[in-house]
């Protein structure tokens, strides 16, 4: 698996080649920990206003800018402020959290610490899905670590800040991906979604303020109170500052974590190039850009094209960043087939607490089996987005939108695809070694 910065000096990648990169030792040797000084010395409005500057905006999915959410926590609340960081990562073609953990769990910890003190908050909570549990136990030894150097818990490097650090597993549920079910699941209830607003920022965890981040976004802020929250944002663009990891998998080469700067400029570059290119002499049929909840982009929407990859230029090519869970598909793969395995995804991991979503995922499933059986109808396509156009928008959370989108994008721009089986000319007989993504 390739690990690499593409086009600039690795940031978040920096230590992760290093042996023992996931201990203390190791980590201070190379300036850890010498941010949470730094910050320390700084006012808290000081600290905010740099991640504002920076524009980091929240790299798991919503893309909300980092800087702004942190200022929505009220300074006078009497009730005790949190930072939870969401390390459930249940986004289809993610990864590139694990690795930060696994890699480099000391960033984590400093940037949490940093975003407590900023925030007046005493206890930092790590969320990590049930399929991690491995990375719970590394991110407890690195937490223990940094409580024997004074690092975690009372009266940090022999200040007034203290601040406890703590983890938690899920039972991997897609759903606790979403904030505020991960915050009923945190609090020991089912992780089902809350009505909005209140927002966490002001009624999050046990109904006091909470700032709720990924582990991606958190592992940032030692690199922002570092260079400067402008000279951060410089790395990207005006609107997208900083760097961005992808999670590269399915039809390319070489797969793995790649760190690129925001708005790199051609992703047709980066497949080909970069990733090595589309395997066993295949050729681009292709691409999910976000993980599999966005909008799939054609072959022929990136050849030629310089699609940007950041927020707008995803936007403007008709997708979007979501988690970054970049994956590339080739000409074996069937659309009906992978899109059908997608719906029954998105129909399991349902919480089933809105209608629309939990009736309508089950009758897309329903629907896909059918025409998957050569029980096909030309106005199934229609039907389907029918359907999606009853689920999107009209849920607590956002899983009903990212059921919608994979099905919708899927229809408009393979239509190819599906109309064999619509006409009732073709089965699901693909191999299933073709469907591998």
């Amino acid at each position: 698996m390739e690990i690499k910065a593409i086009g600039c000096e690795p940031l978040q990648l920096k230590r992760v080649h290093l042996e023992n990169s996931h201990t203390l030792k190791v980590y201070q040797e190379n300036d850890g920990y010498k941010w949470l000084k730094k910050a320390m010395n700084m006012s808290p409005d000081t600290i905010i206003n740099e991640v504002k500057a920076s524009v980091l905006r929240g790299r798991g999915g919503a893309g909300f800018p980092t800087g702004m959410k942190w200022s929505f926590v009220p300074k006078d609340s009497p009730k005790e402020k949190y930072i939870v960081c969401n390390a459930d990562e249940s986004e289809p073609g993610t990864f590139k959290d694990r690795y930060l953990m696994e890699r480099d769990p000391h960033a984590l910890i400093e940037g949490m610490l940093i975003a407590a003190f900023a925030l007046g908050s005493r206890a930092c909570y790590i969320y990590t899905r049930g399929e991690y549990k491995y990375l719970i136990d590394i991110m407890d030894a690195a937490i223990e670590e940094a409580r024997a150097a004074n690092l975690v818990g009372k009266n940090i490097l022999g200040s007034d800040f203290s601040c406890e650090v703590y983890t938690h597993t899920g039972a991997g549920a897609y759903i606790c991906g979403e904030e505020t079910a991960l915050l009923s699941s945190l609090e020991g209830y089912r992780g089902h979604p809350r009505m909005k607003p209140p927002f966490p920022a002001v009624e999050g965890l046990y109904a006091s303020p909470t700032v709720v981040n990924n582990v991606e976004t958190l592992t940032a802020v030692p690199q922002i109170i570092e260079m400067g929250g402008v000279a951060w944002r410089d790395l990207g663009t005006e609107k997208s500052g900083g760097t961005k990891l992808w999670s590269v998998s399915g039809h390319v080469k070489k797969p793995g974590v790649y760190e690129l700067p925001m708005g790199y400029a051609d992703m047709e570059k980066f497949i080909m190039e970069d990733c090595g290119g589309i395997r066993n002499g295949h050729n681009l049929k292709g691409v999910i850009p976000g993980g599999s909840s966005v909008y799939i982009m054609r072959a022929d929407d990136v050849i030629g094209k310089k699609v940007l990859m950041d927020y707008e230029g995803l936007v403007a090519a008709g997708s979007l960043v979501g988690s970054g869970g970049f994956i590339v598909i080739d000409e074996t793969v069937d659309i009906v087939d992978s899109t059908k395995n997608l719906s029954e995804f998105y129909k399991h991991e349902s919480c089933g607490w809105c209608t629309p979503c939990r009736e309508g995922t089950d009758w897309i499933v329903k629907i896909f089996n059918r025409i998957a059986s050569g029980g096909g109808r030309p106005e199934d396509a229609q039907l389907l987005l029918d359907l999606c156009d009853n689920i999107e928008g009209k849920s607590f959370c956002a899983l009903g939108d990212a059921a919608a989108w994979a099905i919708q994008g899927a229809i408009k721009r393979f239509p190819e695809d599906f109309m064999p089986y619509l006409n009732g000319q073709k089965t699901a007989s693909i191999e299933p070694e073709a469907q591998k993504f």
